[in-house]
């Protein structure tokens, strides 16, 4: 912890009035941002397929999105809609 702490305040004066922002942006800069957008992106394919499966996908793609993981677990626990009926053969 003590190794966070030092990284986050490095070079911040303690008694400037914008030291707050400064350990924000040394934390942010600290932050997997490739990794993240990466695995974002994994997780709304898989929401998209689930989604697809429930007959769903945008909600799919929607919940997995906001949700991540747990988005698969909200589409799955929706029911899968219904298909519309046949539309009826013309007899030649």
């Amino acid at each position: 912890m003590d190794e966070l702490l030092a990284r986050a305040t490095r070079g911040v004066d303690m008694d400037a009035p914008d030291a707050s922002w400064h350990i924000f942006w040394n934390l942010m800069a600290m932050v997997p941002w490739a990794a993240l957008f990466w695995w974002s992106l994994v997780f709304v394919a898989v929401g998209a397929l689930l989604g697809w499966w429930r007959g769903r996908t945008w909600e799919g793609v929607v919940w997995a999105a906001v949700l991540g993981p747990l988005g698969w677990v909200a589409i799955l626990l929706r029911p899968r809609r219904p298909l519309p009926p046949p539309l009826p053969r013309r007899r030649p």
